[in-house]
C-alpha cells in the first residue's frame, strides 16, 4: 500500500452550469443523478462525481461522456496509478458528510477533498478487486433487465384481459380488505428493533423491487400490540396512500407498515397477481379523488368505495394463475439480487 493524498491521483474540477445546451444523448448529473440530457459533455471519459452541495455520500462513477452541474464535482484520473472505478468504491467508503462545511446546505470544497489521505495498492490489486466487484454488479443489473421485460409482459397481459372482458362495476372492498397501518410510540425504545418487518413509504421510494421483506426498521411483539399498525400476511399489496400515494408493492412475508399506507389483504378470493396490476392502473385515478391541503391523501373509506370495473372473478383467477410464473421469477431474481448485493457490501468492507 501507498499513501496518496485525493490532489495526487485525480484533478477535482467545478461543474457548470446547463440550461442553455440543447437536448441530445449526454447525461447532465446533479447531486441527485442524471437531470437530463444535452447536445454537449464537458468531459468524455471515466470519472468519479462528487457532490459540492446537498447529498454528500451520494457520489457517481461515470464514462463516456457526461455533462456536470456546479453542485457536483467531476474529477480527472490519473489512472496509472489509481483506477477509476477503484478510486470511486474507495470513495463510496468514506463518509464525506462528516466533512460537510456547509450551514444551511451540506457541503465540500476542493481544498478539503484533496487533502484526503488514501492507502493505494498496486493496479494489479486494484483490478482484482474491480473484477469481483463489476461481475457482481453487471449480475444485478441482468436480474433487473430481465424483470423489466417481465414487467412489461405483465403489464401487456393485463391490457388484454381489460380490453378483452365483458366489466362488471365493484369497488375496492369487493376484491379484498383494505387495511391501514400505524406507528409504536418512538419514545419507548421496548417497541423497537425486534423482529417484525415495519414498512413505510420511504423504504419504497428507495427500492425498484416489486416484492418486500423488510423495511429499515422493525417492531417488537411489544410495540406491535401497543399499536394500531397490522400484522399483513405474505400476498398483501402494501399500497402508500400519502406523500406520495401509489407506491405498491407485495409482502414477501408477514410485515406492517405505518399509517403511510392503505395496503389490501386480498381474502375475498382475487388473486395478488390481479389486484397489483389493477392497482398500478388506477392509481392516476385514484390520486385525483385523493384530498388534503398540506399533501394530498386518501383515506381508508376512499379506498375502500374507489370504484372499478374488473372481469368475472373466473377470469381474474385465471389471470392470476397465467402470470403467476412471471411474479416468481420476478421474486427469484430480486432475492438473488438482494444476496448479490450482501456479498458486495462484505467485499467492499473487507477491501475498503
Amino acid at each position: 500500500m501507498t499513501k496518496y493524498k485525493l490532489a495526487q491521483l485525480a484533478e477535482i474540477k467545478y461543474g457548470k452550469d446547463h440550461k442553455k445546451l440543447g437536448k441530445g444523448s449526454v447525461p447532465v448529473y446533479g447531486t441527485g443523478g442524471i437531470m437530463r440530457y444535452v447536445n454537449d459533455f464537458i468531459y468524455e471519459g471515466e470519472s468519479v462525481l462528487i457532490p459540492r452541495k446537498g447529498s454528500l455520500n451520494n457520489l457517481f462513477y461515470v464514462h463516456g461522456k457526461f455533462w456536470t452541474v456546479d453542485t457536483i464535482f467531476w474529477t480527472k484520473i490519473d489512472s496509472k496509478i489509481v483506477l477509476p472505478r477503484y478510486l470511486y468504491y474507495y470513495l463510496s467508503r468514506i463518509d464525506l458528510t462528516s466533512y460537510n462545511v456547509g450551514s444551511a446546505v451540506p457541503s465540500l470544497t476542493i481544498s478539503l477533498l484533496n487533502e484526503l489521505v488514501l492507502d493505494i495498492p498496486p493496479i494489479s490489486v486494484q483490478k482484482d478487486v474491480v473484477n469481483k466487484l463489476t461481475a457482481i454488479e453487471n449480475k444485478i443489473k441482468i436480474n433487473e433487465q430481465i424483470n423489466d421485460n417481465l414487467v412489461e409482459l405483465l403489464d401487456l397481459q393485463y391490457n388484454k384481459l381489460i380490453t378483452s372482458s365483458t366489466l362488471e362495476v365493484h369497488n375496492i372492498q369487493h376484491i379484498g380488505s383494505v387495511t391501514g397501518g400505524g406507528t409504536p410510540s418512538k419514545k419507548v425504545k421496548e417497541y423497537w428493533n425486534g423482529e417484525i418487518p415495519w414498512i413505510t413509504p420511504k423504504d419504497l421510494s428507495q427500492t425498484r423491487n416489486i416484492f418486500t421483506s423488510n423495511g429499515s426498521k422493525s417492531i417488537s411483539n411489544v410495540g406491535f400490540k401497543n399499536s394500531s399498525t397490522k400484522l399483513l400476511p405474505a400476498g398483501s399489496i402494501l399500497y402508500s396512500s400519502r406523500a406520495p400515494i401509489g407506491y405498491i408493492s407485495i409482502a414477501n412475508n408477514p410485515v406492517t407498515t405505518n399509517q403511510g399506507f392503505k395496503s389490501i389483504i386480498p381474502d375475498k378470493e382475487y388473486p395478488t397477481e390481479f389486484i397489483f396490476e389493477l392497482l398500478k392502473n388506477e392509481t392516476s385515478k385514484i390520486v385525483n379523488s385523493a384530498t388534503g391541503s398540506t399533501f394530498k391523501e386518501v383515506s381508508s373509506a376512499q379506498l375502500k368505495n374507489h370504484e372499478i370495473k374488473i372481469p368475472c372473478l373466473i377470469d381474474c383467477k385465471k389471470f392470476g394463475n397465467s402470470t403467476r410464473p412471471f411474479f416468481n421469477e420476478i421474486r427469484r431474481l430480486e432475492c438473488e439480487s438482494n444476496l448479490l448485493l450482501k456479498v458486495r457490501s462484505l467485499l467492499l468492507s473487507r477491501y475498503f
